[in-house]
């Protein structure tokens, strides 16, 4: 007679770990013995211990919490896994991330008003353009090399923030502004893409949404939103600066969450889904050979890249989840990148597959607070999916690429890809 034994709760909380890749056997663990685990938050790289955390990791567990705002709040703690300091939750709360319905809900309207077809139209022939325009320079540059290029800084990053500032109306002269701005925000978890590390008085790293840390962020909003009041224009900012239910606080928080979450979706999965078209080239033939249709091929990559790898809950009362019991005001953080390869919601989760449907992956979230900007990051992902297609008959990797040190962003730093 054998007994069978559960396997210890592993560790997914460490942010260094994901920078050898998403720890996919661990999430594998806790979705089959552990779906709600407590995790400890320790001090790590300098910042300060948490009080931990219940992990998330099956799919339905997901989308239920993602869904049920009123018990899974994203008002009470924020969204990140690490507490704010309570000093800085007012401010934090601000942001239409952190809000829970029915307050989410009107500054949503708000902001979907600036995502015009016509404008969306307009903008995806510039898109269409400049992937084209970037990518034939990225084949040049090989072919007068080794027939190698980094295609994170030859192509996707470039890509993503050019997109982002014709869209937000940002004067060319400033565009390297958005992207210092999203790398102090989205990679502080990560020693190379925060340094310098700026402490407070008492030697702790100062938190990069802190109000004293975005102060020139928002400095630049309000003259930017000036200066569209004086010269409107076809573009977001013109339309958030001129509409008046938005009040001065909510315009900054606007162009934080549209600088940072508008440009690193898109410069976080754009990459991804080249590394897993790289590494399956038969796939890959599929796409470039037109076998593949591209609207579910880029749903898929997402699936298998999400770019956003958790987002935190916080308990708003006494409930169970998957059989266990969360006190209120305990910390709920679901896994996207886990509930993506959940056997229970898709077949065969380990195989890419770009015709794949249904797919129901998360990796927009879900609920209430799913990505507003989803149609316009697909959209942009087609159009580049499209270009590399048409201009790289063969891409394969030439090196591993280098990963982003977060448990928050699914980041690639670099991606070396041979192209000819």
């Amino acid at each position: 007679m054998s007994t069978r034994t559960t396997a210890p709760v592993p560790d997914v909380f460490d942010p260094r770990r994901y920078a050898c890749g998403v720890p996919y056997d661990a999430y594998r663990v806790l979705r089959d013995e552990h779906p709600v685990a407590w995790q400890e938050e320790p001090e790590v790289l300098g910042w300060p211990a948490g009080p931990g955390f219940w992990a998330v990791t099956r799919h339905a567990d997901v989308v239920r919490v993602l869904k049920d705002s009123a018990v899974y709040s994203s008002h009470l703690g924020a969204t990140q896994i690490r507490d704010p300091d309570p000093e800085d939750l007012p401010f934090v709360r601000r942001m239409m991330l952190n809000q829970d319905p029915p307050h989410h809900g009107r500054l949503r309207r708000l902001v979907s008003r600036a995502f015009t077809p016509g404008r969306i139209e307009r903008f995806a022939a510039l898109a269409r353009e400049r992937a084209r325009t970037l990518l034939g320079a990225a084949r040049e540059r090989a072919e007068r090399g080794d027939g190698t290029v980094d295609l994170v800084a030859a192509v996707t990053d470039e890509y993503a923030l050019l997109n982002l500032t014709d869209l937000l109306g940002v004067p060319d002269g400033d565009r390297r502004l958005l992207l210092r701005w999203t790398r102090r925000v989205i990679g502080y978890q990560d020693p190379d893409e925060a340094a310098p590390r700026v402490l407070d008085g008492s030697g702790k790293p100062l938190n990069p949404r802190s109000p004293a840390m975005l102060r020139d962020m928002f400095g630049y909003a309000h003259e930017l939103a000036a200066h569209k009041r004086r010269h409107p224009a076809d573009d977001i900012m013109t339309t958030l600066a001129t509409d008046p239910e938005l009040t001065g606080p909510e315009l900054e928080m606007f162009f934080f969450l549209l600088t940072v979450a508008g440009n690193d979706t898109v410069r976080s999965a754009a990459p991804g889904g080249l590394l897993a078209l790289a590494e399956h080239p038969r796939s890959y033939d599929l796409l470039r050979t037109g076998k593949a249709e591209l609207a579910p091929a880029v749903d898929e990559l997402l699936r298998w890249h999400p770019p956003v790898l958790t987002f935190r809950r916080t308990a708003a009362q006494d409930t169970e989840l998957a059989g266990r019991r969360i006190p209120a005001g305990d910390k709920v953080v679901v896994f996207h990148a886990a509930a993506n390869r959940d056997e229970r919601a898709f077949a065969d989760p380990g195989r890419l597959d770009l015709a794949r449907s249904p797919n129901p992956h998360v990796s927009f979230g879900d609920g209430p607070h799913v990505c507003l900007g989803a149609h316009f990051a697909r959209l942009q992902l087609r159009l580049l999916y499209a270009e590399v297609a048409r201009a790289l008959p063969e891409l394969r990797p030439a090196g591993p690429a280098e990963r982003l040190v977060s448990n928050f962003i699914n980041g690639l730093k670099s991606l070396p890809v041979q192209i000819g």
